[in-house]
């Protein structure tokens, strides 16, 4: 028989975040979050995300273990201000067994019905900024910090319970010596003269902080039309500066702004933090901390987590500013591949900004939808 059970406590929140470490241990593919920050990030005292978002934790159990788990997300700013009735899941595991899948995903739709929603879709986070979609391809690749990684199985159990594809995202990676150095030294001179603009390199954090605000400008600017845009408030973004940005090596964020010093595009790649995260297993102390400081100093890959042009400079070159950025970067610490987090495979703007470097596409995810 299996039961659901509400997570209420933080004890079962710590059960509810570490379930993942025993349905995937011993998988070498799968990146595990840092125990105590996952568990921050579900607190509603901390995380500004509930200042628009309502959230509820359920975990499945079959003989008295845990068996699966979801979250049930309803982000009230998309439903009241854009208008889309959509029921989210996220946080989404389960054994390989459907009933296990069906117990679950049903709380979800009642909790959609009882809002009076129109479809579910996941899985998703909250916003932008978090993880999304159900792995379908790419299994024996290593999953990152900011996907999430799952068994073949969870496809099938979504399609099998009648969720259908709502939408696909591409991940992507190309080798660093792609990357035409000399090529994009030219174009990123022309282009900066011919606008106007200067690319900024930064060795120290403090000098990057005022320029955060203004960066989210240009993000939402830059992703507003996607479908699966939903605004970030000023306080997600300084819950987003407190969380990563002192923790991202400096040198790897990059921006360019115009004559008046006007933020007009940007970039952030972090260090590869997968293996760390592996050998940390879930916790900083007493070795988990040494391992990602190390991997921030010394890791060959990276992954490219956020990078906008504002509307009025896309289709003008700009990006070309920004990749030369990084060939001045990356060629002295000897990076060899670039990792490319989910993006909306009918996204073509920001499949065109990458075609010259012959890019991979190792993994392919979902988001799934089910109408109410």
């Amino acid at each position: 028989m299996i039961t659901l059970k509400e997570i209420t406590t933080r004890k079962e929140m710590k059960q509810f975040v570490t379930f993942p470490f025993s349905l995937y241990k011993d998988n070498k593919y799968w990146v595990p979050p840092i125990i105590k920050d996952e568990i921050a990030n579900f607190d509603k005292t901390k995380n500004p995300v509930f200042e628009n978002a309502d959230a509820r934790f359920f975990i499945a159990i079959k003989n008295k273990k845990i068996v699966g788990r979801v979250v049930a997300i309803i982000n009230n700013y998309e439903i009241e201000q854009q208008g889309i009735k959509k029921m989210r899941f996220g946080w989404f595991d389960v054994i390989d067994d459907i009933e296990v899948s069906k117990i679950l995903l049903e709380k979800v739709k009642e909790i959609g019905h009882q809002n009076n929603l129109k479809f579910v879709e996941g899985p998703i986070g909250f916003n932008n900024l978090d993880k999304t979609g159900v792995l379908t391809e790419g299994f024996d690749h290593i999953g990152t910090m900011i996907t999430w990684y799952n068994h073949p199985y969870y496809k099938d159990h979504l399609e099998k319970l009648g969720f259908i594809k709502e939408k696909e995202y591409l991940e992507n990676k190309f080798k660093f010596n792609n990357v035409d150095g000399v090529y994009f030294n030219r174009i990123s001179n022309i282009i900066k003269k011919r606008y106007e603009l200067t690319a900024l390199d930064f060795t120290k954090t403090k000098d990057i902080m005022p320029y955060v605000d203004e960066m989210f400008e240009v993000f939402s600017a830059a992703y507003s039309k996607l479908s699966t845009f939903v605004p970030i408030s000023d306080s997600q973004i300084a819950f987003f500066k407190k969380k990563y940005i002192s923790f991202i090596n400096p040198e790897y964020i990059k921006f360019v702004v115009d004559r008046n010093n006007k933020l007009v595009a940007f970039a952030i790649v972090m260090p590869s933090f997968s293996e760390a995260l592996q050998k940390a297993k879930g916790k900083l102390f007493p070795f988990g901390l040494f391992h990602l400081l190390r991997a921030r100093k010394k890791a060959k890959d990276v992954t490219f987590y956020l990078i906008g042009v504002h509307p009025e400079y896309q289709n003008k070159g700009v990006h070309a500013i920004i990749f030369d950025q990084y060939t001045k970067t990356f060629a002295p610490l000897g990076i060899e591949n670039c990792i490319r987090t989910p993006e909306l495979k009918d996204n073509e703007a920001i499949h065109k900004l990458w075609k010259d470097f012959n890019p991979e596409t190792h993994k392919r995810r979902r988001t799934y939808r089910l109408n109410l």
